[in-house]
């Protein structure tokens, strides 16, 4: 299955980034996972929707105390059928 991945970087760890990804990515219908990555960094994969452009652009901004410095975009097969999003660990 073909997905999305989003590495964002900037100040998103301790912050309640992925808890705000989450949220984001349900109320846009959009199935995946967020995880911090070790190196201070959040990953988010993802089935794209007509709402992607949206959900991009909330993560851009993120929750208010998180400052988002860049976010790359990668394409990426995945064999998760995501049935949701949630946070990953």
């Amino acid at each position: 299955m073909e997905a999305v991945r989003l590495l964002i970087k900037g100040r998103v760890q301790g912050v309640g980034y992925r808890y705000f990804a989450m949220k984001e990515a349900q109320k846009y219908g959009i199935k995946g996972y967020v995880r911090n990555l070790p190196d201070g960094s959040v990953e988010v994969v993802y089935i794209p929707n007509e709402n992607e452009s949206a959900f991009i652009e909330r993560l851009k901004k993120g929750p208010f105390l998180a400052r988002v410095d860049s976010i790359s975009k990668s394409p990426i097969s995945v064999s998760d059928d995501f049935i949701g999003f949630e946070i990953r660990y």
